[in-house]
């Protein structure tokens, strides 16, 4: 859940570009994702926590090869991006097969339906990600949020489902 205050803080941070539409269109691309992939929210949220745990080392490894100034530039180019496009830019082939192979590994889906989710679901995250960023013109010290994500002795910082979980919670309030 921790992630999910760093997501917030991102929102209420009037220097980053987190907002409350921001959160809404990623929680309506999941949402949209899962129903004609037949799955229900629960489901959804653990291939996003298998993925969130799995892609966490795959960031870390590309930020120590191009430097996480760098890795920041990549993913906020690529949060508007879509699909195949978004995956290859990201992340090279060798990485890309390493992830679908960890995220099938960790979710108990078969390879093939990861590497049919994982190019619409990672700009998904990469554009959660990225509301941590400085607004344009906006002096920044890096990206919080996405700092959390990367710091692997935080407890709870992969855990993308249950982000989701909360942002609908936050979303859609009970009545």
């Amino acid at each position: 859940m921790s992630l999910f205050f760093d997501v917030l803080s991102s929102i209420n941070n009037p220097n980053q570009q987190g907002s409350v539409d921001q959160l809404s269109a990623a929680m309506a691309s999941v949402q949209q994702l899962a129903a004609s992939q037949g799955m229900n929210t629960d489901q959804m949220g653990s291939i996003l926590n298998a993925l969130g745990g799995a892609l966490q080392p795959t960031l870390k490894q590309q930020a120590a090869t191009v430097g996480t100034g760098q890795l920041e530039g990549m993913l906020g180019k690529l949060s508007g991006a879509g699909g195949a496009a978004a995956l290859a830019a990201a992340l090279p082939p060798q990485m890309q097969q390493q992830l679908i192979e960890s995220v099938a590994q960790r979710s108990g889906l078969n390879a093939g339906m990861v590497q049919t989710l994982l190019p619409k679901l990672l700009p998904v995250v990469i554009g959660l990600l990225g509301m941590g960023a400085a607004k344009p013109g906006v002096a920044s010290s890096g990206n919080p949020l996405l700092n959390a994500f990367l710091d692997s002795g935080a407890p709870n910082t992969t855990d993308l489902g249950t982000v989701m979980k909360f942002a609908g919670r936050f979303l859609n309030p009970p009545q």
